[in-house]
């Protein structure tokens, strides 16, 4: 394979934005490295798909984690992406940015330039909304911004919505504008009824060009050094072992479980792990691979009074023609997630910005697919988005084929565990709504017998998954701070030659799903890398609850006023 300018290991979230940005200049080429295969699939590109390339090894990486010592030593699945198109091409689709303040809590921690008014203006490059663009939102960006079948199919969404605002939250329009808080319509990246995953919105309409080469089902074993400069990457492809030299640089977005993998197994890491692993130290950075966070979730789960959920859906028939219709008009039920409404709320007073999240499905399931019990029922897949507890990632060989130790230390931090008590008794008060009462049957989990702090505890730790968001393993950081990995340019400190561009790039997990802000990441740092101005800052309000010292909702409960 000839040189090239621009190594980009990884067809994920952000390589595949790389790919496409870095190689739109003429001058300039670019090879996209990526371990799995194509992403065509009617799997992976019908919404309603989407537990299913998860479950598949052609798709997914199958990581697991070591037992969890605060989570009764349960090994949990850690899924990543295997295709072009990564963990998007598997993800649940939904599309969150983040609060405004997680980003100005980025530069706070250390990641000079990118609070939100730097960040906004790249969230609307990447996006194209279906409203159109406004001051918040984009619209002629690749990647395509929905809201579903806007809750038309089922009366549940907007149940739920209505009970939030019953139980004192407000509404929002729209979460990724100017207030998240609050109770509203879900959005998702499905363009005319197809998943919008990177590859569909920014790899296919680059692959054309003649400075743009892909090369999949290729294995990276390791960037290589010459006096402390990234030169070239080698890799295994049909059982051969071969270098591809980059005269600008190596650019690895492997993801926040890949990357801080590929770093260590290439001598770029906590000393005393590669020595343990038998890997030679080129640069001691003993940040790479810690600070991992994720997200935890649970299914609260309810029988339906009505026979209007999913579960009716479930059946061999119904399946197949919800198949015909997307096959024949990309629309019904196979072009939506399912997820079309959701809440943002605060776990208690003295929380500034909203950590507890919503995700409403009008149906009973199983990850799988499956339904969860017999006849008719609906659950909120809910968690804390803002946990304490901090993992890490470590390699035991310099094997590329060898999975490496992945501990989240999930629940070890005790505000951790008091942030799931409240969300579980929240959660209760707001399903205990008016709203909700022509539907809500008996509580199927966690059950009315989980009440007490040690019974919502233990029940957490035996059913908490995790929201397949793990993050922040080669954080942006200040130059002394001896974990951050990287600059604010997303260098690799210590070397020359060599970024990270992913979801390890975060210093602090975002409230909310990570595509959307792992696009946006990898948007502008491409104009980092070629030299491009960058965007001008958007300095536009935010909704903030004036009182959030003292009160932990904006409102008083309708139903304690009636």
């Amino acid at each position: 394979m000839r040189d090239t300018d621009y190594i980009v290991i990884g067809a994920g979230s952000a390589g595949c934005v790389l790919a496409a940005r870095l190689s739109e200049d003429p001058d300039t080429s670019v090879v996209l490295l990526e371990a799995g295969g194509s992403d065509r699939s009617i799997f992976v590109q019908m919404p309603s798909a989407l537990s299913i390339p998860m479950n598949m090894k052609r798709f997914n990486w199958g990581y697991h984690s070591d037992p969890e010592p605060y989570l009764d030593g349960r090994m949990m699945d850690c899924p990543r992406g295997l295709a072009l198109g990564g963990s998007s091409s598997i993800n649940g689709m939904v599309y969150v940015r983040g609060h405004a303040c997680d980003f100005d809590q980025w530069q706070q921690s250390g990641a000079t330039g990118w609070n939100y008014k730097s960040c906004l203006p790249y969230f609307k490059k990447a996006e194209s909304w279906i409203g159109g663009g406004n001051d918040y939102r984009g619209g002629s960006g690749p990647l395509p911004v929905c809201a579903g079948n806007e809750m038309r199919l089922n009366p549940l969404y907007a149940a739920f919505i209505e009970s939030g605002r019953q139980a004192g939250y407000p509404l929002t329009d729209d979460y990724n504008g100017a207030q998240q808080e609050g109770f509203g319509p879900m959005h998702m990246t499905v363009g005319r009824g197809i998943r919008g995953s990177t590859a569909r919105a920014y790899l296919r309409p680059a692959m054309s060009r003649r400075n743009l080469r892909v090369v999949t089902r290729t294995l990276v074993c390791r960037v290589v050094f010459e006096s402390g400069r990234a030169v070239a990457v080698e890799y295994e492809k049909d059982g051969q072992v071969f270098q591809l030299r980059a005269h600008r640089e190596v650019i690895v977005s492997a993801g926040s479980i890949g990357s801080p993998v590929l770093l260590q197994r290439s001598g770029v890491g906590p000393g005393s792990v590669l020595s343990d692993a038998g890997v030679p130290v080129v640069c001691d950075s003993p940040g790479v691979g810690e600070n991992l966070q994720d997200h935890l979730e649970i299914y609260f789960q309810y029988r339906c009074r009505k026979p209007i959920t999913l579960n009716r859906k479930l059946n061999p028939l119904s399946k197949a023609l919800i198949g015909a219709r997307w096959l024949m008009f990309k629309s019904g039920l196979g072009a939506t997630n399912h997820f079309e409404s959701c809440g943002f709320i605060r776990s208690r007073a003295g929380i500034e910005w909203p950590d507890i999240q919503y995700h409403f499905l009008p149906g009973a399931l199983r990850y799988d697919g499956r339904a969860a019990f017999d006849g008719h029922g609906f659950q909120v897949h809910v968690g804390p988005n803002k946990p304490s507890s901090r993992g890490r990632v470590r390699i035991n060989s310099p094997g590329p084929r060898d999975n490496p130790s992945i501990l989240f230390n999930y629940l070890e931090h005790e505000q951790d565990r008091l942030d799931w008590r409240a969300c579980i008794r929240l959660t209760r008060e707001i399903f205990g709504q008016q709203a909700m009462s022509p539907y809500c049957g008996e509580e199927l989990q966690p059950g009315d017998a989980v009440e007490t702090d040690d019974a919502i505890d233990a029940w957490v730790r035996q059913n908490c998954e995790t929201a397949y968001h793990p993050s922040c393993t080669c954080p942006i950081g200040a130059e002394n701070d001896r974990l951050a990995v990287l600059d604010h340019e997303c260098r690799v400190r210590g070397v020359s030659g060599l970024r990270v561009v992913d979801s390890s790039v975060f210093p602090v997990i975002t409230n909310g799903n990570l595509n959307a802000p792992t696009i946006m990441v990898a948007e502008r740092v491409s104009d980092m890398i070629l030299g491009r101005e960058l965007l001008p800052t958007l300095d536009v309000p935010v909704w903030i609850d004036e009182h959030w010292r003292t009160r932990q909702r904006s409102g008083t409960s309708l139903q304690s006023e009636s």
